[in-house]
């Protein structure tokens, strides 16, 4: 075991405090925290030893390494069987398993530290450090020469795992890392099955917006529920959508349980396909390939034979660039709640969908949506459940940056074209969109418009894309 060296902070109210900069674990040094999920906390470090680091450098490798600490303490029996197990596959994944587009794991070892309760027993795993994740850059925008080699480098990286005997089971743009020369490494195999023949076993645990159909319904045995390749190959769908529609949902709803329901829709023929306007022909066709409805019929394409497609159609390397997404401002300041207070006087009132039929709907309207349940019954305006529409989606979408005309939920818009690369926007339920709306005012002013953003309507009508507005 590595004992945990000059821990000035016990684990106290959060993560961050639990391992400060320049603290000592094992061979390595903390340096920053460089994010946290939910059984692990991930720092950025380096070695401790300098001679080590110079003759790192010598090597080539990296000086600087990501740590992932998976604590223990004070979990239920089960809980910490379970972190254990994540490990043990991570582990195995880096031994067993290595290759380019996998996250090559440099070291493991677990924390002794009686003197500190909640670190005591904490499983450390060392791995190269990555410059940010897929998500990071679908924030900052990709062109689809980007694009493409991206969604190459996942399929190659899946391709390899399958092919030794394994599912990724969590395959999601945050789990897809990007390295300091801009390649893709797969990353994060707390999930990660092994496969026993055609299928394997584990806990019904994932990432909703990124499980098939199939996973809604699966049954629960004593060895948990079967998970296959083609799991990994509906979840590259769902990727490949985003890498092209700039992060924007595949399925709507306002949670992920409500895109959920939508995924099974889908499958059970009660509702189209519906992919975001402006993707490319080529990925339209595979990542609907990806999509099947069924495990049967997503098995015919493996990420070994979407590979060779992309590779014989050229479209991981050399695929024409699409232009790229304005300058936006930092990531903080994008990542802003949708919920704007309420300001300035109510404007006109909207017709009500009301009794309204969704096939009596005419084809360039949408409904308003808001995901603040106790605000979907009420039919008294009260301003305190009024949504703001923004003058301009280039910049935060706060309270100095919406018109006075104010919606309710199930108010119907006009809009008459689309924005996929807007500023992104994060509602009550945690749904994140950089997709936004034109639309209509309400008034005798034809001309007057304002911008919705789509986490604010389950709807997606098939409308033209906007030219990018001119921030001010």
């Amino acid at each position: 075991m590595t004992r945990v060296q000059g821990l000035g902070a016990p684990w106290g109210s959060g993560h961050a405090e639990l391992l400060p900069r320049g603290h000592r674990v094992g061979d390595w040094v903390v340096t920053e925290p460089i994010g946290a999920g939910g059984w692990a906390t991930v720092y950025a470090g380096h070695r401790a030893d300098e001679r080590a680091v110079r003759a790192a450098a010598r090597l080539g490798e990296a000086a600087e390494v990501a740590l992932k600490i998976m604590p223990t303490a004070g979990l239920a029996p089960r809980q910490a069987r379970n972190v254990a197990e994540a490990a043990r596959r991570e582990v195995e994944i880096g031994v067993r398993a290595g290759h380019p587009r996998l996250i090559r794991l440099l070291d493991s070892t677990v924390l002794d530290a009686p003197d500190h309760p909640a670190l005591d027993g904490a499983v450390v795993l060392v791995m190269e450090r990555a410059t940010g994740s897929l998500r990071d850059l679908l924030d900052s925008g990709v062109t689809e020469a980007e694009g493409g080699r991206l969604i190459a480098g996942i399929c190659e990286g899946l391709a390899h795992l399958h092919r030794v005997g394994w599912v990724h089971a969590d395959l999601k743009p945050e789990n897809v890392l990007i390295g300091a020369d801009g390649s893709v490494r797969l990353s994060d195999f707390g999930l990660a099955t092994e496969l026993t023949g055609t299928h394997g076993y584990a806990a019904p645990m994932g990432t909703l917006d990124y499980l098939p159909p199939e996973r809604w319904r699966a049954r629960l045995g004593e060895r948990g529920v079967q998970i296959r390749p083609s799991a990994d190959i509906w979840a590259l769908g769902i990727v490949i959508h985003e890498v092209f529609a700039s992060g924007a949902p595949l399925f709507p709803g306002a949670t992920p349980v409500a895109r959920g329901a939508a995924v099974q829709e889908y499958a059970a023929g009660r509702a189209p396909l519906r992919m975001a306007q402006g993707i490319p022909e080529f990925w339209r066709a595979l990542a609907a390939d990806c999509l099947a409805p069924t495990h049967a019929a997503r098995a015919a394409h493996s990420a070994g034979s979407l590979l060779e497609r992309i590779t014989a159609a050229g479209a991981g390397e050399s695929a024409p660039a699409r232009r790229s997404r304005p300058p936006r401002l930092g990531r903080a300041a994008r990542a802003v709640l949708v919920a704007v207070a309420a300001c300035g006087a109510a404007g006109s009132a909207l017709w009500s969908y009301a009794a309204r039929e969704a096939h009596e709907e005419p084809p360039r309207r949408i409904r308003v949506f808001n995901a603040e349940r106790a605000c979907q019954d009420r039919t008294d305006r009260d301003p305190r459940c009024s949504l703001g529409l923004a003058v301009d989606p280039m910049r935060p979408y706060t309270a100095g940056n919406v018109v006075p005309t104010r919606v309710w939920h199930a108010d119907v818009l006009d809009a008459d074209c689309q924005l996929l690369r807007g500023e992104a926007v994060i509602d009550e339920s945690d749904l994140r969109s950089t997709h936004w709306f034109r639309v209509r005012l309400p008034g005798p002013d034809r001309e007057a418009r304002a911008w919705l953003p789509a986490v604010r309507t389950n709807d997606r009508p098939e409308l033209p894309p906007c030219p990018a507005p001119a921030s001010t």
